[in-house]
């Protein structure tokens, strides 16, 4: 007979749970014989005595298992997921999609919406003009057979236990915890179906984890979950202390995903799909050599392959295609203003926090689930870290639907942008690719 009480005293004393006690408190918390007072109380005595991989590895399992389990069977060959810890201006997912199904890899993705001062792929796809963001799972399975690629919005049923948990974790003070978020991310992409997956974890300033060694961390211990759980995992720790592309919205960054699949993105935000990409080419087993699969998405990024995947995917779900050359279709502020540097020089440090509160606080984010959005405002960003400015030509463009949140702005991104005399090297974009064997350190 396993007692409530008996395992949370077992975690407060740093003791190691099975597997029968954590799934018994996550069936009994989603199924409501376990009050959300002793979950809280289980919460917190994991946060100070941790867990180690294998009592996260259950925990994971279990809380995967709560709900919906996506069968992708019916899809021909390796699923590769990818997964972002979530950042500004974080475009990756509009570009990659196309990208590596243009190279012949069947790319089956489940996104989720926007909260905070973070984008969501789901409601930057609502910028489409009849773009069906939710597919039932024989529309979805359909579509990655047909024409190799879809995106679409979790299932309500998926992973409830995630939900319940993170909901108590937010009022609890208990949300940073390496245990407790390396198994509610990793839950989600077990739950979905894939047969590989890899993980873009950020660190800085935009992002959930600040420093390296956090986010190192964080990585590590979820490429070791999803091989533990049967699923190959690789992770690569990516730089958010300044604004990964050049957009911070929603229709604005399909214009930028489109942009960057016509040859003209952003390097940092090329460099990054080009490293997911390949290692999602390699995963699949379809590509043997990185420089081959890497050579593969240059390629079809130059020859537009890429592109017209991107126009057949937002087809197939019911989207305007002609968005992909009349950027007149998506959603447009009334109101734009240029940002302009009070002096010249090298751009040193870009906030990326404020640029995302601020584009959040516009109407590109939302604060709480239910907010709606604004999907025509944001940000557009002109320079980088590393990058020289003159005080004659803008640092960036602001975009509102009101003129009092359009004036308030202007401060907030002008301080985002610390400037010196001195020349500052441009950032490295990628700092360490982690394997279930390796760990390969990019950084300077």
């Amino acid at each position: 007979m396993i007692f409530v009480p008996e395992i949370i005293e077992k975690k407060k004393r740093g003791k190691k749970l099975s597997r029968e006690e954590i799934e018994f408190l996550i069936k009994g918390y989603v199924e409501g014989e376990i009050p959300d007072y002793q979950i809280a109380a289980f919460l917190m005595a994991v946060y100070f005595r941790g867990m180690d991989e294998e009592e996260t590895t259950y925990l994971t399992l279990a809380m995967a298992s709560s709900g919906e389990m996506v069968d992708l069977s019916k899809i021909d060959g390796i699923k590769v997921d990818k997964h972002s810890s979530g950042g500004i201006a974080d475009t990756t997912t509009l570009v990659l999609i196309p990208l590596v199904a243009s190279c012949g890899v069947k790319a089956a993705k489940m996104s989720g919406r926007g909260l905070g001062h973070t984008g969501g792929t789901i409601d930057k796809l609502e910028s489409i003009p009849g773009f069906k963001v939710e597919l039932s799972q024989d529309e979805f399975v359909e579509n990655v057979n047909r024409i190799g690629a879809a995106i679409t919005g979790q299932s309500k049923n998926l992973v409830p236990a995630d939900k319940k948990l993170y909901a108590l974790r937010d009022v609890t003070a208990t949300v940073d915890s390496i245990p407790l978020i390396a198994s509610s991310i990793m839950s989600k992409k077990i739950a979905g179906g894939a047969d590989k997956i890899v993980l873009d974890v950020k660190f800085g300033r935009g992002a959930f984890m600040k420093t390296y060694e956090e986010a190192k961390a964080l990585a590590e211990l979820m490429v070791k979950i999803g091989n533990l759980a049967g699923r190959e995992t690789v992770a690569f720790v990516t730089d958010m202390d300044q604004p990964l592309g050049l957009a911070i919205g929603n229709s604005i960054e399909v214009i930028e995903a489109i942009e960057t699949l016509k040859g003209n993105g952003h390097e940092d935000l090329v460099r990054l799909c080009l490293e997911l990409g390949s290692e999602m080419l390699l995963l699949s087993g379809q590509y043997k050599e990185k420089e081959e699969a890497e050579n593969a998405l240059k390629e079809n990024m130059k020859n537009g392959r890429a592109l017209t995947k991107l126009k057949e995917i937002i087809g197939a779900q019911g989207g305007d295609e002609r968005v992909i050359e009349d950027y007149s279709l998506l959603p447009k502020a009334k109101y734009t203003l240029e940002v302009y540097p009070g002096k010249e020089g090298y751009i040193k440090e870009i906030d990326a926090l404020r640029l995302g509160l601020t584009a959040m606080k516009l109407g590109a984010g939302r604060q709480k689930k239910e907010d709606n959005i604004d999907l025509g405002v944001g940000i557009w960003i002109y320079k980088k870290v590393g990058d020289f400015a003159e005080k004659d030509k803008p640092l960036a463009r602001i975009l509102a639907n009101d003129r009092e949140k359009l004036n308030w702005a202007v401060k907030e991104v002008e301080e985002s942008f610390l400037l010196t005399g001195e020349y500052v090297p441009k950032r490295n974009v990628i700092w360490a690719k982690i394997t279930g064997k390796e760990v390969i350190e990019y950084k300077s």
